[in-house]
């Protein structure tokens, strides 16, 4: 399997990518992991879902090219895109906290679904961007969109036109991240949650309301669908498939 589901006893469910070979990058079997751990995660008790990666190199590399690379129209991208896009929209949606646990480098749309959690905590040192200007397309998965939702706008804007890594203490600066931690990341992450943790469920799911409202009444998942159709439109010109030949032959 290419992830785990674990229903933790202090309240929360722990999905973690267990790819990484592929620095933990995401296939399609990663993506319906990642639509039953929001299932799971939706199950009355459930206080919170905390999202990671396997080991310390790497939280989430994106989407993984070794199995995209035979996407080449737009028609055969768009499915892929959307697909994940709505994954993200209701990661973003459930009604309970939602946490990225960066232990590792975060590239392209491992960004994207730290986006989508409430709370991003990264390991001390680790570095994370969205780097997809580099590769001829833009974010797909609705992370730009998302991003626009949650850091001011000309630090959104920057960190995807200049498409570069950037350090955990400059993402920290910026907004991105929350906090940062040295040591056990899944400690570190209990101990950020502990007083979300202890709280009444209903408590927590009344104050989440108010971000999805404010998303639903300012159509977010419209603006997401635009992204995905502008991604899907540029992932088949020549400039992002002559970067996925780069790629490959580089592997």
């Amino acid at each position: 399997m290419s992830f785990t589901i674990e229903k933790r006893d202090k309240g929360y469910v722990l999905f973690t990518i267990t790819r990484s070979e592929k620095r933990n990058a995401i296939n399609y079997e990663v993506m319906n992991g990642l639509e039953e751990a929001i299932k799971r995660a939706s199950e009355a008790d459930s206080k919170a879902l905390i999202i990671t990666g396997e080991e310390e190199h790497a939280f989430c590399s994106g989407g993984d090219l070794s199995i995209f690379h035979r996407l080449h129209t737009k028609e055969e991208a768009y499915s892929m895109l959307s697909k994940m896009a709505a994954i993200l929209y209701s990661l973003l949606t459930l009604p309970i906290p939602t946490i990225a646990l960066m232990n590792g480098t975060s590239v392209g749309g491992g960004c994207e679904l730290a986006a989508a959690c409430d709370f991003r905590l990264a390991r001390n040192g680790i570095k994370a961007g969205f780097v997809q200007g580099k590769q001829a397309i833009t974010t797909g998965w609705g992370g730009g969109a998302i991003l626009a939702e949650k850091l001011p706008a000309a630090n959104a804007m920057k960190m995807l036109m200049d498409a570069e890594l950037q350090t955990a203490e400059e993402l920290k600066a910026s907004g991105f991240i929350d906090d940062l931690f040295e040591k056990d990341a899944l400690k570190s992450c209990e101990a950020y949650l502990e007083k979300i943790l202890a709280k009444d469920l209903r408590v927590l799911q009344s104050y989440k309301r108010i971000w999805t409202r404010k998303w639903e009444e300012t159509k977010l998942r419209e603006r997401i669908e635009e992204e995905v159709r502008n991604c899907a439109l540029l992932w088949e010109s020549d400039a992002h498939h002559d970067y996925v030949k780069r790629f490959m032959n580089k592997d």
